[in-house]
């Protein structure tokens, strides 16, 4: 970073880089790089270039995506998220060559989640791909999650969506300077010190959160360690029928997926001749609370629930939403005062890709995140679907990603392709415990 002399426009704040977003740089070392996606569909593009227009008409809406996170010497703080003064939007998003369907589609949305996005560039990138066999045209979004979590995603989106005057500073923004960076890392560790009774009780209720979680699970075929490939196999149904089942047992629509999930991952193991009576999930509970969309990054806390997988599909709705109801009564996001400085000294050490591999914690990865309620539209092409994309990552070999969007659910499966050659089986499974609990109808 290329400290400046001030000059006569004051720097407008400094934006450093939570212990969340910490967690997430401190893990990306693995065969998988900690990136998010989504892929969505849009009607009626005649010519993809205008999408392209409509896009960085909007970017000013958004500023942390024409900027870079750049690393400090300790004495300064945190990283500080900076406005890119090479910012050039071709960096980040393109147009791709014709595709013939959604298959090819996620194949290449695979590929390009994959692939780590250049640290010293915004932590983003995009590609718009015409589809030949529907006329459709799909858009590819990238993020690393150190950018935004599941639902600071959503906030990107809606924003790029959005139409009428954008307001805002100039870009780009002179960058702090020392001095600036100095006395904020010192008020910073100010706040920290009186905030440390806080701190401890929140480590408290993380230990006592996250303890009773941390059973060690019998070995299975679920947990190998992955690859550099991955497969994605999304399902869709109607959003309303899975609110009336959690309505009807005074549950969640997530804990209907838990359940859905648990139940088919135990299926996947009865055909694999083993016997899976309980899963493990790791979930994220998010801390947001309203929080403005210019606050990014991430803002929840994975915990590990024990999900039944055997009896009668109620009974197990049932005990999975007492479950999830206790963690929420409890302070979100806590489990990070614990696994934050625990990845990130593993990572220092050189063991985190040995520490994951070798992980009997937890069988998946679960996340569902609730969506806008009403169609958005790039410019003026309507989004008539997002499948939402995650990888599974260290020994987890599938994972699962639910997003509710216009009165619709879309749950992505996310498979090792090699570590989990069956995972059509585990699709239907999936669609078969789903109609069972909405008595809806799911398609592939």
């Amino acid at each position: 970073m290329t400290i400046r002399d001030p000059d006569t426009a004051a720097v407008d704040s400094i934006s450093r880089a939570s212990a969340d977003d910490l967690m997430s740089l401190a893990t990306q070392g693995g065969r998988s790089p900690m990136q998010v996606g989504a892929v969505l569909t849009l009607e009626g593009v005649t010519d993809p270039g205008h999408v392209v227009d409509a896009v960085e008409g909007r970017l000013p809406a958004v500023p942390r995506l024409r900027q870079k996170l750049v690393h400090l010497p300790a004495v300064l703080g945190r990283p500080v998220w900076v406005d890119d003064e090479d910012f050039v939007l071709e960096d980040h998003l393109c147009v791709h060559p014709p595709v013939r369907d959604m298959t090819a589609v996620l194949g290449l949305s695979a590929d390009l989640l994959l692939t780590p996005l250049p640290p010293h560039r915004p932590l983003w990138s995009a590609r718009i791909v015409p589809i030949t066999d529907d006329g459709a045209t799909a858009v590819i979004f990238v993020l690393h999650h150190a950018l935004a979590d599941g639902v600071g995603a959503l906030e990107i989106l809606e924003l790029l969506a959005g139409h009428g005057a954008i307001g805002g500073r100039g870009f780009p923004a002179r960058p702090p300077t020392t001095a600036e960076l100095a006395g904020d890392a010192w008020r910073a560790r100010g706040r920290e010190l009186r905030r440390l009774p806080a701190s401890l009780r929140r480590l408290v209720q993380a230990i006592r959160l996250l303890g009773p979680s941390l059973q060690r699970i019998p070995p299975s075929s679920l947990n190998r360690p992955v690859g550099t490939r991955r497969r994605f196999l999304p399902l869709h149904g109607e959003l309303a029928p899975l609110k009336h089942c959690a309505r009807a047992t005074d549950a969640t629509v997530n804990d209907v997926l838990l359940v859905a999930v648990s139940g088919a991952l135990r299926e996947l193991a009865r055909h694999r001749g083993e016997i899976l009576d309980l899963t493990v999930l790791s979930v994220p509970f998010s801390e947001r609370r309203d929080d403005p969309a210019a606050s990014l990054g991430n803002r929840s806390g994975a915990v590990p629930v024990r999900v039944p997988a055997r009896g009668d599909a109620i009974a197990r709705l049932h005990s999975t939403a007492a479950v999830t109801r206790a963690i929420k009564r409890g302070q979100r996001g806590a489990s990070t005062a614990v696994l934050g400085p625990l990845f990130r000294v593993v990572s220092r050490l050189g063991y985190f890709q040995r520490f994951i591999d070798h992980q009997h914690v937890v069988h998946s990865f679960v996340t569902n995140v609730a969506g806008p309620s009403q169609s958005l539209a790039i410019g003026s092409y309507r989004v008539a679907e997002i499948i939402p994309l995650t990888v599974a990552v260290g020994n987890v070999t599938v994972s699962f990603a639910a997003l509710s969007y216009a009165g619709r659910v879309t749950v992505t499966i996310a498979v090792d392709p090699d570590a989990c050659p069956d995972a059509d089986l585990l699709r239907t499974a999936l669609k078969h415990q789903l109609v069972a609990l909405t008595g809806d109808q799911w398609s592939s």
